[in-house]
């Protein structure tokens, strides 16, 4: 009598149906394990399978298995039928296709790499409220990157210091002010106090600039607390939060999308902790897909690294993110990405953050184009000059790159970014 039933998984000849998700995985058997059996065991485990045969089962339950349709060396494709899977409750999805596989003997390394959702599934979720011609429409900005930088050190400064800096990063031109991951209500610098600095020294700059200010303020807690302090950041006349949205979770998020939504706050996602799952390249979950998740949930912006700073992530991996997040119809980039079409899912925009500074800003927007949101934060505040005039040299960077001229050339009449050249050059950190 048969024990192991992974078999009955896999069929080479399957087409996907309409609906189905198709799931992308990189994975490695174990030792005595062949490649067949552990494309089974991934799509066994992650649908209707248990290790042994069962002694009765509904026939009908045949259809809801997922199946192993394509196995190329250490790659497989998995579909899913439709029916596994909750309206709109992307929690459920990822306990499905990210959940118990990852411990399974059976395998040494697995990684989930995307997952192409069919629109049946994608109808039952939002997505972004505004979409960027939205963000743009309501920063007043038409056709560059919008900016912004994190006071540095990103944690250590009172409530009063961080507004400081805040405020002579909006005078250097920047948009936004940004706290980092893990500022967000400590005894030196509440949430609070920042709030109201932040709030007087914004209406200033505006004031002096005529320009739209605004920041990215972390309200990242349990989620009574966020909603407490999107409701500060609204009374306040902010139109932005942010929410480290790895760490506070998928539900938190799902949660406080709506709930910011109905109070005209966009959400800028900090993908701290994403590392921890998706580093390995072997094993885990890829940003990627931490990505697609993030949008189909809806927030308006999500960190995707630089290529070219201290944080890694390939120029080709960081060009796939951006256009998974900012396109329509997404096209299938092989080994990372699966064609996605995203339906009525509005955009979000890429953030390029991450050990950049002046004479970064062309490789970046070589990468990017302008339909990005560039954070340069060390690379203004460390320049001689100071703040405001660091951020002045990253917008006379950013107007080289659309010119088409050099930065040497563009220095010649800039001296905020012949100063930033002369200290950074065209310096990758590590």
């Amino acid at each position: 009598m048969a024990i192991d039933w992974y078999k009955e998984f896999v069929d080479l000849k399957y087409e996907p149906a309409k609906d189905d998700l198709v799931c992308l995985f990189y994975f490695e058997p174990a030792a005595g394990v062949s490649g067949r059996e552990a494309a089974g065991r991934i799509a066994s485990e992650s649908s209707t399978g248990t290790w042994t045969t069962l002694f009765s089962m509904p026939p009908r339950m045949k259809a809801l298995q997922a199946t192993a349709f394509d196995i190329d060396g250490n790659v497989v494709k998995i579909a899913y039928p439709i029916e596994l899977w909750e309206e709109g409750n992307a929690v459920q999805l990822m306990s499905g296709i990210a959940g118990n596989i990852f411990g399974m003997k059976a395998v040494r390394n697995l990684r989930l790499i995307d997952v192409s959702l069919s629109p049946a599934y994608l109808k039952h979720f939002k997505g972004p409220h505004f979409g960027n011609d939205g963000i743009r429409k309501m920063m007043g900005i038409k056709k560059r990157p919008l900016t912004g930088a994190v006071p540095k050190p990103k944690i250590g400064f009172s409530a009063k210091e961080h507004a400081d800096i805040g405020y002579e990063t909006w005078m250097g031109g920047f948009d936004f002010v940004k706290d980092d991951e893990n500022l967000t209500s400590t005894s030196f610098n509440k949430f609070e106090d920042r709030v109201k600095y932040m709030t007087k020294l914004r209406d200033k700059a505006e004031k002096e600039t005529g320009e739209k200010k605004s920041a990215f303020l972390n309200i990242t807690a349990d989620v009574e607390t966020m909603k407490k302090r999107a409701d500060l950041l609204a009374a306040s006349g902010w139109n932005y939060c942010m929410i480290d949205v790895v760490v506070a979770g998928t539900a938190a998020v799902m949660t406080m999308r709506d709930y910011c939504s109905d109070l005209g706050l966009a959400i800028h996602a900090h993908r701290a902790m994403h590392a921890a799952f998706d580093r390995n390249r072997k094993h885990g979950i890829s940003m990627q897909f931490l990505a697609k998740m993030m949008r189909l949930i809806g927030v308006s912006q999500i960190h995707t690294g630089t290529a070219v700073g201290k944080l890694t992530g390939s120029r080709k991996e960081s060009l796939a993110l951006a256009n998974l997040l900012r396109e329509k119809k997404t096209a299938a980039v092989e080994g990372i990405l699966l064609e996605q079409d995203w339906g009525k899912i509005k955009t979000a925009f890429p953030v390029s953050s991450g050990g950049l500074h002046p004479g970064l800003v062309p490789d970046v927007m070589d990468i990017y184009g302008t339909e990005m949101v560039l954070l340069v934060s060390g690379g203004i505040h460390g320049h001689p000059k100071g703040t405001r005039a660091g951020a002045k040299a990253t917008i006379q960077a950013m107007e080289a790159w659309q010119d088409g001229v050099s930065l040497e050339e563009k220095a010649k009449k800039a001296n905020e970014l012949k100063e930033a050249l002369g200290k950074w050059g065209h310096y990758k950190p590590v």
